[in-house]
């Protein structure tokens, strides 16, 4: 407990710093760009471990059936720099795991990387034809660009109400910046949640009437019943929800985590396939796998190797969010439309 109130000087000096920012863009002297294009920001309050690439492929599907849907990306921890759209070519080390997962599963959708939110979007348009969406994974700190239409992800196991700005807590930004978005979904909920339960979350939360609030929870991919001894494979910031889902089916399973975002080394390779030998099947994450790819384990353990996909589902309250979203994407293109006539 007493090492935790350390940190409370270094939290209350980048509140200070946080506040100076949001200040400067809130008076106009850092100044927030809009782009031509409807835009939905999935970001977050806190440091990982809120689902935004879910949520993201979510909208995609949502969205891809009606409209040119491109994503932009920072591309966290890739080995590149600047504007990148993802091709045949790309892997997790050039654009990140997180965009080269969607581009994986989305081949028709353009993914691309960039710092710069302003500029990753003007390339966008300029390369992608008659572009209709961009939805921007993680751009909530990014003020110099004025986004559209924002989603802001809080745990349900750790509200951003409850939490501490970054080192004593995991925040990594001011807890009225949640004023800007419009839609605030409390993710990785118990299926099945009961209504008393989000009542109770909804009065805490205590949000402004613009703002509208959903529960979403995460479900994996049916398990193969064969599988009876697994090796489960996780680097995701938060692995317990999937490590207790195939636990549950196979208790027997042994597990072998790593940090969030983690770049599988030689000696990770010759551990993982050395455990391998004593299990009937190796399970893995989607974001993991981009990451294996990059060694040569999904090739030396072939169909041993098992990518157990992710879905978000946002229950009774699904209609509801999905006439939202496409209620701005239709209005927005609207607004477009009449400014471009004038």
């Amino acid at each position: 407990m007493g090492s935790r109130w350390l940190l409370a000087p270094l939290s209350a000096l980048y509140w200070i710093v946080l506040s100076i920012r949001h200040w400067l863009y809130d008076k106009g002297f850092f100044l927030s760009r809009k782009v031509a294009v409807p835009t939905i920001c999935v970001g977050n309050l806190a440091v990982g471990g809120t689902g935004k690439t879910p949520h993201t492929e979510y909208l995609i599907r949502l969205l891809s059936s009606q409209y040119k849907v491109a994503v932009l990306s920072r591309g966290y921890k890739r080995h590149t720099h600047g504007f990148l759209m993802a091709d045949h070519t790309s892997t997790a080390a050039t654009i990140g795991d997180e965009p080269m997962q969607i581009h994986r599963k989305f081949p028709e959708v353009a993914v691309a990387v960039c710092e710069s939110r302003v500029r990753g979007v003007k390339q966008l348009l300029r390369m992608v034809p008659d572009l209709q969406v961009v939805l921007l994974d993680d751009a909530m700190q990014h003020r110099s660009l004025e986004c559209g239409h924002t989603i802001l992800l809080t745990s349900h196991d750790n509200l951003y109400i409850d939490d501490r700005l970054m080192p004593w807590g995991r925040l990594r930004d001011l807890k009225h910046r949640s004023l800007a978005a419009q839609t605030v979904i409390i993710t990785n909920c118990p299926d099945g949640m009961r209504p008393i339960d989000k009542r109770v979350i909804d009065n805490r939360l205590h949000l402004p009437a613009y703002q509208q609030l959903y529960f979403s929870h995460i479900a994996y991919e049916p398990l193969p019943e064969t599988y009876k001894n697994p090796l489960v494979i996780c680097g995701i910031a938060h692995p317990e929800t999937f490590v207790s889902y195939v636990q549950r089916q196979c208790p027997k399973a042994q597990v072998m985590t790593y940090p969030d975002h983690h770049r599988f080394g030689h000696k990770d390779e010759k551990q993982i396939l050395a455990a391998a030998e004593k299990h009937d099947a190796v399970l893995t994450t989607e974001k993991d796998y981009e990451r294996l790819m990059l060694t040569n384990i999904p090739t030396l353990l072939g169909d041993k190797l098992h990518v157990v996909p992710i879905r978000v589902h946002l229950g009774k309250e699904e209609e509801a969010f999905q006439r939202q979203i496409l209620s701005y994407v239709s209005r927005a293109l609207k607004d477009l439309h009449k400014t471009k006539k004038v």
